[in-house]
């Protein structure tokens, strides 16, 4: 690659408008891909914008103001983070989003980012890379083009690097300790196929962009609103990692959650400090304990889950989920008429909840099984050709990649209780089947979006969250085993 990328600022007009997408693209200003190893963290969209940044990791400062809720309202202004245009011959400069076509996709094995964008018989393509010290930018042009960096941040530009003699290095730097790092990973077993690979490796890389390798801490999210730590999402990132036989990584981020104050609030700030907008809820010490046991540590004291917020983040109540994580084995939660598990106590009214997964994975509720298994069966049955939603009571069809990935997760577990059983066989078709449901979600360049469009499969929200990364990797080690990985603790 060649660099062609110089920077000036613009300024914005009132009341804007998010720009229209491209026909079967996400709007922009919408992060799909994420950029990073632990440091520098940036978010990237379909086309080539910069939209989120932050130092010194994952979970540090906002370099890039670009809220949640004007994405959600469709207000993001033009020159939002760092954006692209391109100025071809005499004719005005135009931004990837009113391109013919963009594509995108990391370099194999690696969090190198290239998106190219093709205008007529020009073609475009800008790489990423995050270095210790600033994003590292390539840009190649085919055809009689300039391409062009717009901001209305322009202390942002300082974090961009597109010099000729720097930016290469850093790439190249970044490539190596990616597939350095992606080495040090157990591989799936004899038998996983080449997409199951993809889907393993590329899991592992978001889950080290979203780890900051100071601390241990695991953000949601390169993105505004959720580049906290969740105690859930993190402990699930903490046994994937020790599955797959990152036991420094794993160990770092236990040790993070351990020190918490899980009683206080919903998610943390990456110093440890609660965020004060949301209260506790019901599950965290469960989920906390079962990664601090799968390192080695002791877990945290138990913490009343009862009247409290669960993993849809509502109003309190005793829900399905926070029992589960609790050890709570008699009395739950029955649908009448039937052994399924819904999501509110005595209320069998409530609907079917994805939770029900939990019982099996990691929580190893063993009398809770049968009932688990007739949920999540139903709750697969039910989902599109995205996923599965959370719940029944769940409002909205739109697919969630998590509890799609949980749901796998826990049914590959089921199969591998008995093979040579009827019901072991339909586990793993529904669990392989669910895992499609993820392949056919996830973005081009193979990140899982938090939730899709029911119709379409675009995201409409978080892209790549890393809870649902997690799981994926759960699951493709409980359909591949190969070499033994760390185990989880039995039921209290």
């Amino acid at each position: 690659m060649a660099a062609g990328a110089m920077l000036v600022s613009g300024g914005s007009g009132a009341d804007p408008r998010t720009p229209p997408a491209l026909p079967g693209e996400p709007p922009p200003f919408l992060g799909t891909a994420v950029v990073g190893g632990g440091g520098l963290t940036a978010a990237i969209d379909a086309y080539g914008d910069v939209v989120d940044l932050r130092m010194p990791g994952p979970a540090g400062r906002a370099l890039i103001d670009n809220p949640a809720a004007r994405q959600a309202a469709g207000t993001v202004a033009a020159d939002t983070g760092l954006v692209p245009w391109v100025r071809i011959g005499g004719a005005p400069a135009r931004p990837f989003w009113r391109a013919d076509r963009v594509r995108q996709r990391y370099w194999p094995r690696t969090n190198v980012l290239v998106t190219e964008a093709r205008f007529g018989g020009t073609r475009v393509r800008i790489a990423y890379a995050a270095g210790d010290h600033g994003l590292a930018c390539l840009a190649k042009t085919r055809g009689p083009a300039r391409l062009e960096f717009r901001s209305r941040e322009p202390d942002v530009a300082r974090w961009l690097d597109c010099h000729p003699g720097t930016a290469p290095q850093t790439i190249r730097a970044a490539m190596r300790e990616d597939r350095r790092w992606l080495r040090r990973s157990r591989p799936l077993g004899p038998g996983a196929p080449p997409w199951a690979v993809d889907m393993y490796d590329r899991s592992l890389l978001v889950l080290h962009a979203l780890t900051d390798r100071r601390s241990g801490a695991v953000v949601a999210g390169a993105r505004d609103g959720w580049a906290y730590v969740w105690p859930r999402d993190a402990a699930a990132a903490t046994l994937a990692f020790a599955a797959a036989g990152y036991r420094r990584e794993a160990r770092g981020s236990a040790r993070f959650l351990l020190g918490l104050d899980l009683g206080s609030a919903a998610r943390f700030y990456g110093d440890g400090q609660p965020v004060p907008d949301r209260g506790a809820q019901g599950d965290a010490a469960g989920w906390v304990g079962v990664a601090a046991r799968a390192t080695g540590l002791s877990p945290p004291p138990r913490l009343p889950w009862r009247d409290c917020p669960d993993y849809q983040e509502g109003a309190p109540g005793d829900y399905l989920g926070n029992a589960i994580a609790d050890g709570t084995k008699r009395g739950l939660y029955r649908a009448k008429s039937s052994r399924r598990l819904v999501r509110r106590l005595g209320d069998p009214r409530s609907g079917l909840d994805s939770a029900a997964a939990w019982a099996v994975e990691p929580f190893a509720i063993r009398p809770l099984y049968p009932a688990a298994r007739e949920t999540m069966l139903r709750l697969a049955r039910r989902g599109g050709g995205f996923g599965i939603t959370p719940g029944e009571d769940w409002p909205g069809r739109d697919p969630w990649s998590a509890p799609t990935a949980w749901t796998a997760w826990s049914l590959a577990a089921l199969a591998r209780e008995d093979t040579s059983s009827a019901a072991a066989s339909e586990d793993r078709r529904v669990a392989l089947r669910l895992l499609g449901d993820l392949r056919r979600a996830a973005t081009p360049a193979g990140t899982l979006p938090e939730r899709v469009d029911s119709h379409t499969g675009l995201p409409t929200s978080t892209t790549p969250l890393a809870w649902s990364h997690a799981f994926a990797i759960l699951a493709l080690r409980k359909l591949w085993p190969g070499r033994t990985a760390s185990t989880y603790p039995p039921s209290r």
